[in-house]
């Protein structure tokens, strides 16, 4: 019985994404499976995923279940989400402890791509962020981790800008 419990802890579901409801539902999956962290690379806060209530109340669930759980956030066009607003962004004022959102400085705004990863693990991609094509994958330790390590390098370089920190961007 083992083995077949650690066969399924190490196969994951690869998906193809051909549209929001795609995206939005492996986010949400993503985010089900996430137990230390969530690291999010977006281009403008998407709304359609991120403001969405799936999204929104399975992320409620996974910070309240956990006091040690971290969600880091690198937002390269933010003109959007100040200018109109976000319910994450607001759910991050309340959880400030769990949520952080980083402003990509400009050097590092040439990455068409968004994505999503949970802990090491799962991640949701898209090569181009303006397009609802991609792929997830909820067990996929090594691609993840790819993308983790570029993730950590531009949140390394980006700082909360002012005007941002005002807003708890």
């Amino acid at each position: 019985m083992v083995e077949i419990n650690e066969q399924i802890k190490t196969r994951g579901v690869r998906q193809v994404l051909s549209s929001v409801e795609d995206v939005r539902a492996a986010v949400v999956e993503t985010t089900k499976l996430a137990v230390r962290g969530l690291s999010i690379l977006t281009h403008d806060l998407e709304p359609l995923i991120y403001d969405h209530d799936d999204f929104l109340e399975t992320l409620k669930r996974f910070i309240l279940a956990r006091s040690f759980a971290r969600v880091r956030v690198l937002i390269l066009d933010p003109n959007r989400v100040i200018k109109t607003g976000s319910r994450f962004v607001t759910m991050g004022r309340r959880l400030n402890s769990y949520i952080e959102f980083r402003n990509v400085k400009p050097e590092y705004r040439t990455h068409p791509e968004a994505f999503f990863i949970s802990d090491e693990v799962a991640l949701v991609y898209r090569a181009r962020a303006e397009s609802w094509e991609g792929m997830s994958d909820t067990y996929e330790p090594a691609v993840a981790r790819i993308y983790l390590s570029t993730f950590d390098t531009i949140w390394n370089a980006c700082e909360i800008e002012p005007e941002l920190r005002q807003l708890q961007l």
